[in-house]
């Protein structure tokens, strides 16, 4: 039961609800106990990936015709939620299932969907997307990175770094500059397949504060030569307008995962105040600790109720970009300080490692800053003013 008190939401049909419970049943079996060691290690392991896939928990949204379950948004929504209050946030299935396959999905050739999506549903190839380069952030259409016309392909040049699950990647969409002349109309999405690009090299995998069990790397591209094929989309110059239709959904998900950890951050805290003691009496038995719990779990159910909004909103294609950027930049302003009042509440412990609210103190942090800083998300929902 949730921590929090909302009745189901309409977007959470029947079947959404048994994937939840399918979902919760082999996460807690198959990767939750496996936790602690990804994060020793600084990645994920492959076996995971594999397994998931044989489960039926990746890319749930792509159409049976290429493999996948043929859902819809609400079905990846439920699988990173329950990934979320189950704290296993290091699993970067979020991003290859509900970020990079939606663009092979939406923009791809027929021939790329049918080579590329079986192989991501089923976890023998893992996805990434390598857009921050080390001087172009926020900033897309700053990117350096180029796919030059070499005969009936292209060779790719740049550097790329803060990439999610880069260690492991099979398949990279890579934004790069087809006409550096052009800005963002210049701009394309390519493909590189590492196992067969020559000149293709993974740098550091980054020692970060937090999701240390996600690998995040550095990537180079050395001439990297590709087929015209692997460029996204029919004509090139489509990829600063693929990225913009695509991020309102990137940024819906940095908020789903934000309030997966405001519910699970809650739910051990009371946990916690119920047990540990102070001068004689519970932690949740001193007004304080009640009058913070309160104000947090008010927060948490204007949250919850907002994401579920969203969530419903883009179910139906109606979810714009000002709204997006809305949830991801309160959602995880909201997780950040949640997280904070909870570590506080667990006093010395809550500074301790092993401590569940010490690890999601140091995961929530980046929340603020991926998909688009909290500032910039700001500067757009100025322009609807």
């Amino acid at each position: 039961m949730s921590v929090l008190d909302i009745p189901r939401p309409d977007w959470k049909t029947e079947d959404v609800v048994l994937l939840e419970e399918a979902a919760t049943r082999f996460f807690e079996a198959e990767i939750v106990p496996f936790h602690d060691q990804w994060i020793a290690n600084s990645e994920v392991d492959r076996q995971a990936w594999n397994r998931t896939g044989e489960a039926g928990f990746l890319c749930p949204s792509v159409p049976e015709a290429y493999g996948g379950s043929g859902g819809s948004f609400a079905h990846d929504a439920v699988i990173d939620d329950v990934l979320g209050k189950l704290g296993c946030d290091h699993f970067g299935i979020a991003l290859h299932s509900g970020i990079v396959a939606p663009y092979i999905v939406k923009y791809g050739t027929e021939e790329q969907k049918q080579r590329w999506l079986p192989r991501m549903v089923s976890g023998e190839l893992v996805g990434a997307i390598a857009m921050t380069e080390p001087g172009a952030g926020s900033d897309l259409q700053g990117v350096r990175t180029t796919a030059v016309r070499d005969g009936n392909g292209y060779r790719v040049n740049g550097q790329k770094t803060f990439i999610t699950n880069g260690q492991q990647a099979d398949l990279i969409i890579v934004v790069a500059k087809t006409d550096p002349g052009e800005g963002a109309k210049g701009t394309s999405l390519v493909v590189v397949e590492a196992a067969e690009a020559d000149g293709f090299r993974r740098g550091r995998n980054l020692d970060k504060i937090g999701l240390k069990g996600n690998d995040t790397s550095e990537l180079f591209f050395d001439d990297v030569w590709i087929p015209a094929e692997n460029l996204i989309g029919l004509d090139e110059g489509q990829g600063f307008a693929q990225l913009m239709n695509e991020l309102p959904q990137e940024r819906l998900i940095v908020a789903i995962q934000a309030i997966a950890m405001v519910e699970r951050a809650l739910s051990v805290t009371l946990d916690y105040v119920k047990e540990r003691k102070a001068f004689g009496k519970r932690v949740i038995d001193f007004q304080n600790t009640q009058f913070k719990l309160a104000e947090l779990k008010s927060e948490a159910t204007i949250g919850r109720v907002f994401v579920d909004h969203c969530i419903a909103r883009h179910v139906a294609g109606e979810l714009d970009t000002t709204t997006a950027s809305m949830a991801k930049y309160w959602l995880t302003d909201l997780q950040c300080k949640v997280v904070d009042e909870c570590l506080q509440l667990h006093g010395g412990y809550g500074y301790m490692s092993e401590y569940p609210i010490a690890r999601m103190y140091q995961d929530a942090r980046v929340q603020k800053i991926y998909a688009g800083t909290n500032e910039i998300m700001k500067v757009l929902i100025s322009r609807s003013l």
